[in-house]
Formats: C-alpha cells, sequence, structure tokens
C-alpha cells in the first residue's frame, strides 16, 4: 500500500476500494488487548481501524504531554499496520466520544469566558501547542510517509456546534504546516443544516456523514449536498451507530443483531462505512461524559461496552457474527477468519485489611489551599474527581440557613463530622437548615463536590456548569462566607501513599478502604460493586473508574495489564456512608435490571 486518493471512489494503489472499517479507541482497551481486538476487526472482514485522539489525555496538565502506555497512540497504529489494516485518525480538538468535555482539556476552563472550538486567540494558541507536540508524532504514520493512515479528521460534527469557517480553515493550516498531507475530512449529521455549518467541501476537505439507520436516505443527503458544491465523492458514513451509549439510573440501551446487520448491508451496497463501536471499551478514571438534556446533564457510566460488535472485555458477540456475515454477502472475496476469544476469571473473594475516614487525613494527603473565596475544581487541582471545601462557620446558638450557590456537580454535606444531605442538580443551591452542637462557638463545615463528567456534545459545551466545584460561595444566612480550605483529591499514586489508615476510621464518613492479597496469575476479570454505594476503584494505583448502585451496570472491568502475580493493592473510595467488607472478582458483569 503505497497510495490513497478520494476520487468518484476511494483509490489505493490506483484500485477502488470499498472501506470497511470499525472504531476501536486505543484508550478505551488495555495495551495488551489492542492486537486481540485488531485482529478480530480484520476477521471480521474489515480493512480499515478508525480511532479518536483525545486531546485531554495527552495533555493532561497545559504544556506537560504524555503518550506511554495507555496513551501510545503511535504504537496502536504500528500494531494495525502490522495487520495490514489502513488506519483513519481524529486528531481534532473535540472529538465527542462520550468522553470527558468530548476531549478538551479541563484546564481550559481556567481562562475566564474562553470560547472553545472557536478563533479566540487563547483557544488557538492552545491548539497550536498541543499539535506542535502531537502531529509531528502523527506525520510519519501517513501512507504518504510508508504508514497505514489514510485520513485525518479536521473537526468533529462541528455543523452541531458552530458555523465558523474561519476556524476550520484556522485549523486546517494548522494541520497542513506540521506535514498533514493525506485527505483530511468532517463529519456531521447527514441533514442540510449541519453539512452546510461543518464543512469546508469548497476547500475539498472530505465530507462524511455520522447516523446509524436509514442509510440510503441519509446517503441521499450527502449525496446531494456534494453535487451541489460540484463533488463527485464516495459516500461514507464516518460514524455507523451499531449500538449506543448509557447513562446512570437508565436501563441499558441494546439493538437487536440482525436488525443491524440488515441496515449494514445496506450502507455497504451504497457505499464505505465505520462502525462505530467495533469496541467500545471501559471510560477509566474520571474521563466519563455526560449528555444534556435540556436544562438536566445526565452522567455516562464507566462501562463503554456500547452494545458494540465486541463486548466491554473484547469478546465476539451476535452482532459480530450477523456483521460479518452480511460482510461477506456484500463483499464475496474478502478474507475472513474466526474471532479470537479469551477467557475471563474469577479472581477470589478477600477482605478488607484497613480503612479511614478522608476526614481524619485530609490534611495529611492533600496539601490544603487557604482563600477567602472558593476555587473551582480547575482552579485549585486538575479539574478531575472530588474537591473537599471545609469551611469553619460561626454557631450562632441556633438553626442557620445555608446555602451552595452555583455548585457542580454532586455536593455531599457534612456538619460537624456528620451526614447532613446530598444535593444533586435538581437541588443544589437548595436552602438548607444547620445547627451546630451546642456550647460550642463555631460549626465544622464539610462539603465534597464530585464532578460526574462534563458534557461532551451540544449548547451546553460553553456552559458556566462546565467549571466544577462551588463556583460563587457559601451562604450562612444571606452573607457570604469568607474562608475556605480547599483539600483536592487526586487519588495519583503519591497521594494514596500518604493515607494514614491507623488515623481512625468512620465508614458514615466518605472513606479509603484497603485491600492487599496475592494473586498466582494475572487475568481479565470484573470487580462485584452490587454490596457499595458509590465512589472508584484504583488496583494497584490505577483508576478503573466510578461505580454507583444507581446501575445500570454494578461492577467494573478489570484488565489483567493493571494487576500482578504475588502481591496487589486495592483501594476503594466510598463516599455513601457504606461499609465495605470485602473485595469480590467476577467473571462476569454485574447488571442491575431498571427496565
Amino acid at each position: 500500500m503505497q497510495t490513497f486518493k478520494i476520487k468518484d471512489e476511494f483509490l489505493v494503489d490506483g484500485i477502488p476500494t470499498k472501506i470497511i472499517s470499525g472504531a476501536i479507541h486505543y484508550f478505551r482497551i488495555p495495551p495488551s488487548q489492542w492486537e486481540h481486538s485488531l485482529y478480530n476487526l480484520k476477521a471480521l472482514g474489515a480493512n480499515t481501524v478508525e480511532t479518536y485522539i483525545p486531546w485531554n489525555l495527552h495533555e493532561p496538565q497545559e504544556g506537560s504531554f504524555d503518550f506511554s502506555g495507555f496513551k501510545n497512540v503511535v504504537r496502536f497504529v504500528k500494531i494495525a499496520q502490522e495487520l495490514d489494516l489502513m488506519v483513519i485518525l481524529r486528531p481534532c480538538a473535540y472529538i465527542c466520544a462520550e468522553w470527558e468535555f468530548g476531549g478538551l482539556p479541563a484546564w481550559l476552563l481556567k481562562e475566564p469566558n474562553i470560547r472553545v472550538r472557536s478563533t479566540d486567540p487563547r483557544f488557538m494558541e492552545k491548539l497550536k501547542n498541543y499539535y506542535q507536540v502531537l502531529l509531528p508524532k502523527l506525520a510519519p504514520l501517513q501512507i504518504t510517509q510508508g504508514g497505514p493512515v489514510i485520513m485525518m479528521q479536521l473537526e468533529n460534527e462541528y455543523g452541531s456546534y458552530g458555523m465558523e469557517k474561519s476556524y476550520l480553515r484556522q485549523t486546517k493550516e494548522l494541520m497542513l504546516a506540521h506535514s498533514i498531507d493525506v485527505p483530511l475530512f468532517t463529519s456531521d449529521g447527514a441533514w442540510l443544516e449541519v453539512l452546510d455549518a461543518g464543512t469546508l467541501i469548497d476547500e475539498d476537505i472530505f465530507v462524511t456523514g455520522n447516523f446509524g439507520s436509514h442509510s440510503k436516505e441519509n446517503a441521499q443527503v450527502l449525496k446531494e449536498f456534494m453535487q451541489n458544491h460540484q463533488k463527485n465523492w464516495p459516500i461514507m458514513c464516518m460514524e455507523y451507530w451499531d449500538g449506543w451509549f448509557n447513562r446512570w439510573g437508565e436501563p441499558i440501551i441494546t439493538r437487536d443483531p440482525e436488525e443491524l446487520a440488515t441496515e449494514v448491508k445496506e450502507m455497504l451496497e451504497i457505499g464505505s462505512l465505520n462502525l462505530y463501536m467495533f469496541h467500545g471499551g471501559t471510560n477509566f478514571g474520571f474521563y466519563n461524559g455526560c449528555s444534556a438534556r435540556g436544562n438536566t446533564d445526565l452522567p455516562q457510566i464507566t462501562s463503554y461496552d456500547y452494545d458494540a460488535l465486541l463486548n466491554e472485555a473484547g469478546q465476539p458477540t451476535e452482532k459480530y457474527y450477523a456483521v460479518q456475515r452480511v460482510i461477506k454477502e456484500v463483499c464475496p472475496s474478502v478474507w475472513q477468519a474466526e474471532p479470537r476469544t479469551k477467557t475471563l476469571k474469577n479472581l477470589g473473594t478477600y477482605p478488607v485489611n484497613r480503612s479511614v475516614s478522608l476526614f481524619h487525613i485530609k490534611e495529611q494527603i492533600c496539601e490544603e489551599i487557604k482563600t477567602d473565596y472558593p476555587l473551582t475544581m480547575e482552579q485549585a487541582s486538575n479539574g478531575y474527581g472530588y474537591l473537599l471545601y471545609s469551611l469553619t462557620l460561626k454557631n450562632y446558638g441556633h438553626k442557620n440557613k445555608l446555602r451552595l450557590i452555583e455548585t457542580n456537580d454532586r455536593a455531599q454535606i457534612y456538619i460537624d463530622g456528620k451526614y447532613d444531605q446530598t444535593q444533586t442538580q435538581e437541588t443544589l443551591g437548595d436552602e438548607m437548615m444547620i445547627e451546630g452542637q451546642k456550647n460550642q462557638p463555631t460549626i465544622a463545615l464539610d462539603v465534597l463536590v464530585e464532578n460526574l463528567g462534563r458534557v461532551n456534545y451540544g449548547a451546553k459545551l460553553n456552559s458556566p456548569s462546565q467549571s466544577k466545584g462551588i463556583r460563587n460561595g457559601v451562604m450562612q444566612d444571606i452573607h457570604f462566607h469568607l474562608g475556605y480550605r480547599h483539600y483536592p483529591l487526586t487519588f495519583e499514586q503519591a497521594q494514596l501513599d500518604k493515607i494514614d489508615y491507623s488515623a481512625g476510621k468512620d465508614p458514615s464518613q466518605p472513606s479509603f478502604y484497603q485491600f492487599e492479597f496475592d494473586l498466582a496469575e494475572e487475568a481479565d476479570a470484573y470487580i462485584d460493586c452490587s454490596l457499595y454505594g458509590k465512589g472508584i476503584v484504583i488496583v494497584n494505583g490505577f483508576n478503573l473508574g466510578r461505580y454507583w448502585n444507581h446501575g445500570p451496570v454494578l461492577s467494573l472491568y478489570c484488565p489483567k495489564d493493571v494487576l500482578k502475580k504475588g502481591r496487589n493493592e486495592v483501594v476503594i473510595f466510598e463516599t455513601e456512608g457504606i461499609s465495605i467488607d470485602t473485595l469480590i472478582f467476577s467473571d462476569q458483569p454485574i447488571k442491575k435490571d431498571l427496565s
């Protein structure tokens, strides 16, 4: 493979080629599984793999870049090349992907009123700095330089957000300036308004659509749009949705395998497609996104199973075989094979070793930040996870009104160390009554605020609510309190190492639970969280993500990559006052029926 051109058909080394692609996000699956999933994509009958590249993952702190381990996109692409797969890369500033803030870094929000995805000079300067590091890593992977990359995305679903063509042009120039010379493309919904707003078709930027059904109708819209701009390009669906993502407290969304296969066959008869997702994987850590439904934010779950062709752990599903069959029907000469499978294991049940209350060790594990008025999560820390605010209020000897003003997303309130209430977006800012202990001049107020995930799509991308924590202040009676102590919880290894489990336990307060145990082997597994309330699980320093008894999933996928032969440590941070006694592994995910 030496050349790739877009004419009236896709031409690979001059040969007309139908692109059959599947989405695999390297950052959602462990590196040990990359080759396994890519092989299964090839065995499906596909010739291409597509992946996004999330900015916030690779530049977690401004000016600090990371392309190691789970983040080694270059290695992922090279494995794809070894399997003779072409690669479509989407290195755009914004990816959506049900990923935290659509891939935009939280530290952007330190800039007051910054307009993301626009020609705001502050935004473009930061994008430029990112591209100066990222694009030189990607350029050698292009087909023009002997690599497998055939196309790169300019922007993602921009027509569902803006219409600033100058922003698209400036982004294009940044990419060209760093030797990106494969065809660039945009992807948008298949209707006129978004195509008109979000494309650079008159500058020969290839146009693709995103949809998951009604292939003929959607393809016709794309075709007519191209014809109106004197383009005779092939039709490609860049995201052919074969399942869907899930939200906390809602039933799992599924799609019938045979219905999907019928739709895929229809699309392949028309043109090319990228199955989104082929393998969904997991939103490890705090990287789950959030949907916006009107004024309501709906955080997405840790699992990104997506009801895809491979399940969260990478096992072929009924959909895999149904789609494999119709690919053969449309393209009888395509190479296919039996997919690889693997065995997940129940690695046992282990008792808790030690536990400690967060309130007893907050000064020990966190660098205390004192200010007159509250800092947001972005100002105080990295912008993810949790931030504990501690205040010393005056005790007036009778009940007082208390309000949290402009707070996101979830606040747990403790008065003199005792749990009082939890406020969520429906109740944050509501008035509550507090009373301190008698014969004490002050009241200790602790507010644990959790960022449940930033909105990743739509009108709220620039909303003030994207900045997390207490943005305005705490009011006692009707005055703003003066004096805040901030304790950022990053759960990085250096912070975990400072935990003194002898400092005193109190399960009624947010608490850390430590498990230490030996394993004879490493294996993929699930951790059963059905007896827990809400929190996170950290395995040997790696944050598996959030669990929540709201469901619909009550387990966390634990890949073998984060386990060790011999001694292992698991730390659970539980916030709901539930005492945790055991760590239970399972060879199956645990689900809650919410139908």
